[in-house]
């Protein structure tokens, strides 16, 4: 087994990747009944943060039709436009790209000339920041193979100013 897969089998990394698909399917369900409304979470090995003005008996019908649905094979429901690993994956390419652009510069000058191809080496980090977010998402910070997954209790709560509930879950017993 390489150290990768490891990694990504330690119970508690393994546990909140669970949890992050489980989240993200639970908001694309809330999205559905809500779509104007802000939603966003936060997963960790004991359940999922859940951020947004919606009612609790939404939410705990959400989070059972998203477990549900993961159970059935819609694994793609464990992977959203909104994840953070989309936003870093579009940073860091379209740093990478700039730096790359600027490399070798030691003036001013050099760098300014330099600007329109720092910008267009920008774009296309941005363009190929898209797919690896997503990849990354299915193959890394997500696990929709949810069927040893069980929710143990949801609640309401406050996240500083914003309205919330924790969605704790837990493993199955063997």
């Amino acid at each position: 087994m390489s150290l990768w897969r490891w990694l990504l089998q330690t119970p508690w990394i393994e546990r909140t990747r669970k949890n992050h698909a489980l989240e993200h399917a639970t908001i694309h369900v809330l999205s559905r009944q809500y779509p104007e409304r802000f939603l966003a979470g936060h997963s960790d090995p004991k359940g999922f943060w859940l951020v947004g003005d919606v009612d609790t008996v939404a939410v705990e019908a959400a989070v059972h039709e998203a477990l549900h649905r993961l159970r059935q094979g819609e694994h793609h429901l464990a992977v959203h436009p909104g994840c953070g690993t989309n936003y870093l994956a579009l940073a860091s390419m379209s740093a990478l790209a700039g730096m790359l652009g600027f490399a070798g510069t030691r003036r001013w000058r050099e760098r300014w000339e330099r600007f329109p191809l720092v910008m267009f080496l920008s774009v296309l980090g941005l363009l190929m920041g898209r797919p690896l977010g997503y990849w990354l998402q299915a193959s890394v910070t997500t696990d929709p193979d949810v069927r040893d997954l069980e929710v143990h209790k949801i609640w309401r709560a406050q996240r500083g100013r914003l309205p919330a509930h924790r969605v704790e879950t837990g493993l199955r017993e063997a």
